[in-house]
């Protein structure tokens, strides 16, 4: 990719951003990013379908940015506590670009691409686990909860107290049936 090129992409990438962070998805028109961006609608085209392609492509980075702060997936298969801290912590660093691109209709987006994309890391390293329905519905059952946790009280309650939470419930349920 060209310099120009780049300079292209990052225009459209912040100044969709700056639109996404006061309107719903559905409600920006390439017409008005392209004028932001200070691009023609034929530029805006040559690298995307449509606003939701593009939508698409940037909460696709966001999402692998959180799958690759999980540098051990062995943690999540084995080490619970850690892997739930590790991945906090790497919900917390997006907090800000996980609330504007995953607004509104857009949040189912978000936990199931996450889901997906920690799968495939912990599958790629445990392949026995893709067919192992226990695996299967323990990582969800952690991913969604801990992030579903974090995603509704951190700005409550803080960023600590919620993993303070999430390590003792994680404790009194799961951890002692084991």
């Amino acid at each position: 990719m060209d310099l120009r090129e780049k300079k292209t992409k990052r225009s459209i990438h912040n100044s969709f951003i700056e639109l996404r962070s006061r309107k719903e998805l559905e409600k920006i028109t390439v017409k008005e990013l392209c004028e932001r961006a200070e691009i023609s609608k034929a530029t805006f085209y040559l690298h995307y379908r449509d606003i939701y392609d593009l939508s698409e492509s940037l909460q696709h980075e966001v999402v692998q940015d959180i799958v690759r702060g999980i540098t051990d997936p062995e943690e999540l298969v084995y080490n619970y506590r850690t892997a739930n801290r590790k991945l906090i912590e790497s919900f917390y660093a997006h907090r800000g670009m996980i609330d504007i691109l995953f607004s509104g209709s857009q949040f189912s987006h978000l936990t199931e691409s996450l889901e997906a994309g920690i799968k495939e890391l912990i599958f790629g390293r445990f392949p026995e686990l893709r067919d192992d329905v226990y695996a299967n519905v323990m990582m969800t059952y952690q991913l969604m909860g801990v992030f579903y946790s974090f995603y509704r009280y951190e700005k409550t309650f803080g960023y600590e107290k919620v993993m303070e939470s999430v390590e003792r419930i994680r404790e009194f349920f799961i951890d002692k049936d084991r």
